[in-house]
């Protein structure tokens, strides 16, 4: 296990100043949003009231909008240098997966102030996903077998970052490993599932001991982002265009399949997020060309 500090550095805020993409719709809370051309996107995160994140890996820039009108804008401008790929909204703050970077960034979750940077691997990166509890976040990298944590005090980070092995029942392969990644309530566990094997893993927070989760057979290969609701876990099987619900056992080390959820406006999903009862996810479209005219979007999953 290996612990250091790094500086916590604050820059000047970005304004969510941006106009709005397109014009407002009269529908609320719209099947689909777009967002910004040649984006990139893989991360999404819903923050306060109706509040809606997307991240770009092209250039590390944030997109703010509102999932009742469909609007939004800039919120962290991009920069050389950067990715946004997992993203999470807690303690009213927006932390950020850098990607091949090996970075994190943390900013203000309404005005993009940055908050902190943190180097989270010299080695092999491809940051991926981040979980957000009481007193730490937790990132994935896909291209090694480890977990870091970056502490939190009062919601804040401090600048200490904990790298935590993946061991126990962790098997790294060729590929695409750790990717999304969720925290039961209380901490004391979490998912992680692997994307290349499509094996769910009950990690420990503290230890990086991680155990295979029965899962019955479901296959999970494509596993991007996952989310816990209660006891419902979903994963996103991003080339699949399709989104798995499990039943998790009390202990989180089984699982049931409960249901396959499909949408005629999935195009290669990667990550989900919440508002109340309603899922969103966002459409990566990994089988498109990328360029600067390409274009993305967020979905409401109603399978309409």
């Amino acid at each position: 296990m290996r612990t250091r500090r790094v500086l916590v550095t604050s820059a000047l805020a970005a304004v969510f100043a941006a106009a709005p993409l397109g014009a407002a719709t009269a529908e609320p809370f719209p099947d689909t949003i777009p967002i910004p051309t040649g984006s990139l996107p893989e991360g999404i995160a819903t923050g306060t009231g109706t509040s809606i994140y997307a991240g770009s890996r092209a250039d590390g820039s944030v997109w703010m909008g509102d999932l009742r009108t469909g609007e939004g804008g800039i919120l962290v401008e991009g920069t050389e240098g950067r990715m946004a790929v997992g993203i999470k909204v807690e303690h009213g703050l927006l932390f950020v997966s850098g990607g091949t970077f090996g970075d994190a960034y943390i900013h203000d979750a309404r005005t993009g102030e940055e908050v902190a940077v943190l180097d989270l691997t010299d080695g092999p990166a491809f940051i991926n996903d981040v979980t957000v509890t009481e007193d730490a976040a937790y990132f994935t990298n896909s291209m090694a077998a480890e977990l870091y944590a970056v502490e939190l005090v009062d919601g804040m980070p401090t600048g200490d970052v904990t790298t935590l092995p993946l061991t126990g029942d962790w098997e790294q392969v060729a590929g695409f490993n750790a990717n999304g990644i969720a925290a039961t309530p209380d901490g004391s566990t979490l998912l992680v599932i692997n994307s290349t094997t499509g094996i769910l893993y009950h990690v420990d927070p503290m230890t990086g001991e991680a155990r295979a989760v029965d899962t019955g057979g479901a296959d999970l290969t494509q596993g991007d982002g996952i989310l816990l609701r209660g006891k419902t876990l979903y994963v996103v099987r991003n080339r699949s265009n399709a989104i798995v619900e499990l039943q998790m056992a009390p202990d989180h080390l089984s699982a049931t399949v409960v249901a396959t959820l499909t949408d005629p406006d999935f195009d290669v999903p990667t990550t989900i997020a919440a508002h109340g009862s309603r899922l969103y996810v966002v459409n990566a479209r990994f089988t498109a060309p990328p360029g600067p005219t390409t274009e993305h979007d967020i979905v409401k999953v109603d399978g309409e």
